[in-house]
Parts: C-alpha cells; sequence; structure tokens
C-alpha cells in the first residue's frame, strides 16, 4: 500500500483535487437555487425554513471542498515544482486541514445552538489572515518575488492562487448572508415582520449579484490549474 501511495501521490491528490472542486461549484450552484425557497414570502415559514436546513446541508460540501483545495493544491505544487515548501510544513498545512474541518463541522453540527455560533465565528475569523496571505503571495509571485515559482510555464499556479483568494472573499460575504437568514428566521416564527423580509430580501439579492462573480472566479480557477496556460 505504501509503494502504491508513493508511486500514485500525484494522481491521487489531483483526482481529490477535482473531486472537491465539484463539491464546491456544485455545492454553491445548490445553495443558489435553494434560496429562492427561503426567501419566498407566499410559502408557509416552516416549508421556508426546511429549504433552509437543506441550503445548509449542501453548504456544508461546498465548504468541505473549499478547505479542501488549499492544502491539495499546495500539495501538488511542491510535486510540480511551483511551490517551495514541503517535508515538514506540508506535514503542518495537513495538521492544520484536520483542525480546520473539525471546527467546519463542528459547526454545522451545532448550527442550532450557541457552541455552533462560535464555532462559526471562529471559521470566519480564519478566512481574515488567510486571504491577503493568498492574494499578496500571489501578486508578489506573478512580479517574480516569490515565494512561488514565476519562470516560463510556472506562472499559472502564482495566478490559481490569485482567483481563488479572491473566490474567498465571495464566500466571506455569501457566509454573512446565511448568518443573517439563521438570525431572522426565529423572530420569523414568533409572527409576520415586513421589515425582516424586506431584509431578506435585500440580503438575498446582494448574494445573487454577488454569485454570479462566484462562479465566474471558480472556473477560472479550474481553467487555470487544469490547462496551466502560462
Amino acid at each position: 500500500m505504501g509503494e502504491f501511495l508513493a508511486t500514485n501521490e500525484l494522481h491521487i491528490l489531483r483526482w481529490l483535487h477535482i473531486v472537491a472542486m465539484v463539491y464546491w461549484l456544485g455545492g454553491e450552484w445548490g445553495v443558489f437555487q435553494t434560496s429562492y425557497k427561503v426567501v419566498n414570502h407566499k410559502l408557509p415559514l416552516e416549508e421556508r425554513a426546511r429549504h433552509m436546513s437543506t441550503a445548509y446541508r449542501i453548504d456544508i460540501m461546498a465548504r468541505t471542498g473549499i478547505i479542501s483545495l488549499l492544502p491539495l493544491g499546495l500539495h501538488m505544487g511542491y510535486l510540480w515544482g511551483v511551490q517551495p515548501l514541503g517535508g515538514g510544513w506540508l506535514v503542518a498545512m495537513w495538521l492544520l486541514w484536520v483542525v480546520w474541518m473539525v471546527i467546519t463541522w463542528g459547526a454545522f453540527a451545532n448550527r442550532t445552538n450557541e457552541l455552533g455560533n462560535k464555532l462559526a465565528l471562529v471559521e470566519d475569523w480564519t478566512r481574515y489572515p488567510l486571504i491577503p496571505i493568498l492574494i499578496i503571495s500571489a501578486l508578489s509571485s506573478l512580479m517574480g518575488n516569490g515565494p512561488f515559482a514565476a519562470g516560463e510555464g510556472q506562472m499559472w499556479f502564482s495566478a490559481k492562487i490569485l482567483t481563488y483568494g479572491l473566490a474567498l472573499i465571495i464566500g466571506v460575504i455569501l457566509r454573512i448572508i446565511m448568518h443573517e437568514w439563521r438570525k431572522i428566521f426565529p423572530i420569523l416564527a414568533q409572527g409576520p415582520n415586513a421589515e425582516l423580509e424586506a431584509k431578506l430580501d435585500k440580503s438575498i439579492q446582494l448574494g445573487r449579484n454577488v454569485a454570479y462573480l462566484y462562479w465566474v472566479l471558480i472556473l477560472t480557477t479550474a481553467f487555470f490549474g487544469a490547462v496551466k496556460p502560462f
């Protein structure tokens, strides 16, 4: 088994990377479509709440894909020779991934109680330092200053990191919108509230507007990884 994994390490990582990308793109489309039911004022609140629960169940797979893409991409980047951090750094990266997954799935499993709120807040904060690190590293590398390789046929990796980092910004916006849903629905359960319904409409309109850019960034990230155009 060890020999098989060593021989096929890159192929296995590529396969997992494809699966993670599929869950990311497909999951975001599922949440987008479900959102139409969540904000439909003509539906009973109980049905809208069920659709919101479905959206969260779809979203956790998308988030799993998003989180997994980073260590998978960096690991493959090391094997391809386009990023220099390997060895103990890769081990530490995968250990951090395990912690990140525990927090993410813990927030999902406890999304109806206070523990889930705290874990969701921690998960949100993981992105705030990560996003500028990714974007700055990518831009620096594209200008030839590292840390990623910038030789002929290698700059696609930095471009991919850049679009991934930009997509994470959109992801944060969409997460804030879903947090807002979770706060609004318990209040709506107490009775009709036109002000909150209007707030829902505004938040979902914002989400739909940025979702189109989100898909463009996701597809562009996949394009750079698959085609490696420069």
